[in-house]
């Protein structure tokens, strides 16, 4: 007979425990034990969970360097003014406003004291850009895709839903503006950025909107200025944001053969978000 020696036991018995415990937690809520195991995590998801509750403010935040996971650094490739930076930015919003300037494909988070952090971002693409005023209605991690109806119907192949996940063309992060159909979103197509290729949303790459996740709370306000509009720092004048329904586009691209499913490719080439 073998004999195990105290180390090797107490790892058994540590195992055995262990794994008593997964199946406790498992027959007491499966779902919760599901989302533990294959919900897309990050270490910088790991972090935001444990700042502290005064970490959400704009100004105090943007001398920090947030530790950034690989699932979600994906910066490198961006031409250096498209990468986020804090510039000299004289306004009279509030620190914690956003400004979307939509002509540059920049995005402004106004800091105070004459500054803001500069993000580039990828904007709607001919027919598909608004202007208004908005505020962050709800703010999700790793958000499931659900194209809306209008979409649909321009589209109909598309799925009818995707779950979170590094596949999905919202990305790591999304902000959504009131009760619009639009949001503030990661990506899974960076070189996109800087481009006028989505349905009218404003996209980020990962890091960029998980970092823009982390300084912004619910209810901050969103000015999106129109696209023939010479940027005005000072000034941001703005119409109300239309209604979805009222978007047309300009040229809609040619339908692709139907499918019954939507892959990262054709989600980038046809501008699905």
């Amino acid at each position: 007979m073998i004999k195990l020696t105290d180390v090797v036991t107490r790892t058994a018995f540590a195992a055995a425990a262990a794994g008593t415990l997964w199946s406790t937690a498992a027959l007491a809520d499966p779902l919760a034990l599901f989302d533990t195991l294959f919900r897309p995590s990050t270490a910088y998801d790991e972090a935001l969970r444990d700042r502290s509750p005064g970490a959400a403010d704009p100004v105090a935040l943007h001398s920090r360097t947030p530790v950034i996971d690989e699932a979600v650094a994906d910066t490198a490739d961006l031409p250096a003014n498209l990468r986020r930076q804090v510039v000299p930015y004289p306004t009279t919003e509030p620190a914690g406003t956003i400004v979307i300037d939509t002509p540059h494909t920049y995005l402004y988070l106004v800091l105070g004291g004459g500054k803001a952090m500069r993000y580039g971002i990828g904007v709607g693409r001919e027919g598909f850009t608004w202007s208004g005023v908005q505020t962050i209605s709800r703010k999700q991690e790793w958000p499931d895709w659900i194209p809306p109806a209008e979409m649909l119907q321009r589209q109909p192949y598309l799925p009818r839903f995707m779950a979170g996940g590094p596949g999905n063309p919202l990305g790591a992060r999304a902000m959504y503006l009131g009760n619009t159909v639009y949001r503030i979103h990661g990506t899974n197509a960076p070189s996109t950025i800087g481009h006028q290729v989505s349905s009218g949303c404003i996209r980020m790459v990962n890091e960029d909107v998980t970092d823009l996740y982390a300084r912004v709370n619910v209810g901050a306000k969103v000015v999106v200025l129109p696209m023939g509009s010479r940027h005005q720092p000072t000034v941001a004048r703005t119409r109300s944001a239309p209604s979805a329904s009222s978007v047309v586009p300009a040229s809609e691209p040619a339908a692709p053969a139907p499918r019954t499913f939507v892959t990262s490719n054709s989600a980038r080439a046809f501008g699905l978000y």
